[in-house]
């Protein structure tokens, strides 16, 4: 379905150095990307162009773009989101999701990858003692850091910034201007080896979905779209939160697929259940 034929990869920056090895291998397209391709039209991580879609409909966008502007009829985009983690919200995470698009086959696929792994942080500081901590933690010079003159603002900002003597002259520019500096981690993928490999992580997960074909019209991504919770706790026998069933459709033909007990038990542990452990 895909061999051989060309993939443009809808990014600014260098995140074809994590997608296309793995979807090349896996799949058998042949990566590229659009010169002319400015996906910070959409909006930037530091605010200078303000985000107005959501993650997937930004990178649907990116993708519709890339392929206007290669003449290709297949693409990949990703978006990235970093933030506390949905179920332990006092540690930092990064979500990663792509969007592949063929408009040959009418087809889109959705993957998601979220980590723990990531340098996502940010401070206001006024000493070079508390930058040197913040860029030793962010793991600074292979992870690049953004200076600016205060939260959310964009007005005396630099970006990239890889080498320790432009870090200090920037930031003490900044504290004589304005008393303290804002410093961040760039989560541009060409500055963050961390966030390239989730997205590598993400790629993986791609190539899962396109894996998984239909039974019954072999189109790709047939998944799990609906986890039925309700598993009933073995000492009380009342539904738990804990998942009874998986409901597999496919988006192509409505063709669906009911899987009962989906982790092998029939029954819960009470320490998972909210009455006999409210």
């Amino acid at each position: 379905m895909f061999d051989q034929r060309p993939l443009v990869i809808a990014t600014k920056h260098a995140k074809e150095q994590a997608i296309q090895p793995v979807l090349e291998e896996a799949l058998g397209v042949r990566c590229i990307t659009s010169d002319t391709l400015d996906t910070d039209l959409l909006g930037t991580f530091t605010g200078e162009v303000e985000r107005t879609l959501d993650p997937v409909a930004t990178a649907r966008e990116k993708c519709m773009r890339a392929m206007d502007a290669s003449g290709c009829d297949l693409a990949v985009a990703s978006e990235g989101s970093f933030g506390p983690h949905p179920s332990m919200p006092f540690v930092a995470s990064d979500e990663e999701l792509l969007v592949f698009i063929d408009r040959l086959n009418g087809l889109e696929i959705i993957a998601r990858e979220i980590s723990m792994t990531t340098n996502f942080a940010a401070e206001g500081i006024d000493d070079a003692e508390a930058l040197q901590t913040f860029a030793d933690k962010a793991q600074f010079p292979s992870h690049g850091l953004i200076l600016r003159k205060a939260r959310d603002s964009a007005d005396d900002i630099s970006k990239g910034i890889t080498d320790s003597k432009l870090l200090y002259q920037r930031f003490d520019e900044l504290v004589k201007k304005y008393g303290k500096a804002w410093v961040e981690t760039d989560m541009r993928a060409m500055y963050n080896p961390t966030r390239m490999g989730v997205i590598a992580d993400a790629a993986r997960a791609l190539v899962d979905l396109l894996q998984s074909r239909c039974p019954s019209c072999a189109m790709p991504g047939f998944t799990v779209t609906e986890v039925v919770p309700g598993l009933p706790c073995e000492l009380c026998h009342l539904p738990t939160r804990s998942a009874s069933r998986h409901l597999s459709v496919c988006k192509h033909c409505a063709y669906s697929e009911e899987l009962r007990y989906p982790h092998g038990k029939t029954a819960e542990d009470p320490r998972f259940c909210e009455f006999c452990n409210p």
